[in-house]
């Protein structure tokens, strides 16, 4: 029996998964925590993936190894191989004034044609210009950039501080895409773009194929022999894609720290309103995803004030009607990403002495955030993307609540995958696509969620957003 290794290093934390080979069953996995703080620096990821290998009993026995990550996150690199300084997270808000600069000096419209991007805070190229707004001294230390999984599959093969060695960093389309200075038709790097943000020149990792081997392991690496072959890794929704076999006509909803839809596409999206990105995934197509900022901790945050657990609000959710008599919230806890509101916060509708019960509330908590994600299904389907299916994963996805309302908002069936870890497995199969020079066929399973009439929820939440402005976003 062979076993595989993937890795997912999150916004939250690091997952390190054992699978088997021929069949895609974990065997064993190992988690580690991340801070929460959204600038942080880059050896808490790390320290946490040696952490997770750890706790996985370590990866003596695997035969290939391959890291996802979080999309968009730089790590600053000096020419020793040394980290600069702290790296802003995608969803650190920060950046916001570098977007709005970015997209004025050059017209929003010129970054969507040249990137496919619809240029958000979120991308590397708006945390490039921050750091040059907001360190110099840093800006010109750094002789090369890289993303998170770039970062630590370099590590992997023995490189760090003091090594040198930035040149033999390595990236995948998956995370390229979301740089904002990658060309989807070309397969380049846009240097121009690159150095407008930036003000100098710097090394980018090379862009490898999605068969191809980053390179192996070197040693001295804790629970890791030296010598077992590394994929090319990729982003994380570009992992979970591929774990999950996505078909044209099929779209993915994850509900975790973000909420993201996405589908598949053959060829570029180029959204001149604004709203999908074209991200590319595993395999060498396209991957046109849309991002909100606030997903899953909006349910928590809910559970924390009713003073009950997740399950907890779940369940007083579904006592009360679609709709909550009229009480809605805008989930816009952290500001927005989709739409750009990032100085918006969440507020609540419509509450009057006869609706506002602790089961409203709750009720409005899901529907408000489903209401959110349900806006990006409905822009990738303005791209003239047909979605046939929805598929429904992340964290939240298990949670009865989300089962009964989310088909109330939807016109396509609704699918639960089985539980797993998609993002590792498809960072895991990426690993044996690096050791047998094809990607496997895992099965998975789906359960479709029972069929509901639509609810008014989406005409409340359209019309919360109206009284706020936030209409146009």
């Amino acid at each position: 029996m062979r076993y595989v290794a993937g890795i997912d290093s999150s916004t939250q934390s690091c997952k390190v998964s054992v699978r088997d080979a021929a069949t895609g069953r974990q065997v064993r996995e190992g988690k580690a925590l991340h801070p929460p703080e959204t600038v942080v620096h880059p050896d808490v990821w790390w320290d946490a993936l040696l952490a997770a290998v750890e706790r996985a009993g370590g990866l003596e026995d695997v035969s290939a190894i391959s890291v996802s990550g979080q999309q968009h996150t730089p790590v600053f690199l000096a020419a020793d191989g040394a980290v600069v300084c702290d790296s802003p997270l995608w969803n650190d808000t920060g950046s916001h004034a570098q977007m709005m600069e970015l997209n004025a000096e050059l017209g929003r419209t010129e970054w969507i044609r040249r990137t496919g991007l619809p240029i958000t805070l979120s991308d590397t190229v708006t945390k490039l210009r921050w750091l040059r707004e907001t360190d110099l001294a840093a800006t010109r230390r750094t002789d090369a950039v890289a993303i998170v999984h770039d970062w630590l599959t370099w590590r992997l093969r023995g490189y760090g501080p003091g090594t040198g060695g930035i040149e033999e960093l390595t990236t995948d389309r998956s995370d390229a895409c979301g740089t904002g200075y990658w060309d989807p038709e070309k397969n380049i790097y846009l240097l121009d773009l690159f150095e407008h943000a930036f003000g100098r020149r710097a090394a980018l990792p090379r862009i490898l194929g999605p068969r191809d081997r980053a390179g192996v392991t070197g040693g001295g690496i804790p629970g890791i022999p030296a010598g077992v072959p590394v994929g090319a890794g990729n982003g994380d929704n570009a992992a979970a894609a591929l774990a999950l076999g996505l078909r044209p006509g099929d779209a993915v909803m994850s509900l975790g720290t973000s909420g993201v839809v996405y589908t598949s596409s053959p060829t570029p999206v180029h959204d001149l309103a604004g709203y999908v990105c074209n991200y590319a995934d595993a395999e060498g197509g396209h991957q046109p995803l849309v991002a909100t900022l606030n997903a899953a901790r909006n349910f928590h945050a809910g559970a924390q004030l009713l003073g009950c657990s997740f399950a907890g609000l779940s369940d007083l959710a579904l006592l009360a009607p679609p709709g909550a008599e009229g009480l809605t919230l805008l989930p816009f806890f952290e500001g927005e990403r989709t739409p750009d509101l990032p100085h918006a916060r969440a507020s609540l509708h419509q509450a009057s002495l006869a609706n506002f019960t602790r089961e409203n509330f709750a009720r409005a908590v899901f529907e408000g955030t489903l209401t959110s994600q349900v806006a990006m299904l409905d822009a990738l389907e303005s791209c003239d993307l047909a979605i046939d299916r929805l598929l429904l994963i992340g964290g939240a996805a298990k949670s009865p609540a989300v089962q009964t309302i989310l088909p109330q908002l939807v016109g396509v069936p609704v699918l639960v995958p089985e539980s797993d870890e998609y993002v590792s497995k498809g960072a895991a199969m990426q690993a044996l696509c690096a050791l047998d020079g094809e990607f496997p066929s895992w099965r998975v399973d789906a359960r479709e969620l029972p069929r509901a009439e639509r609810s008014g929820a989406a005409a409340q939440h359209a019309s919360a957003m109206e009284s706020l402005g936030y209409a146009e976003g």
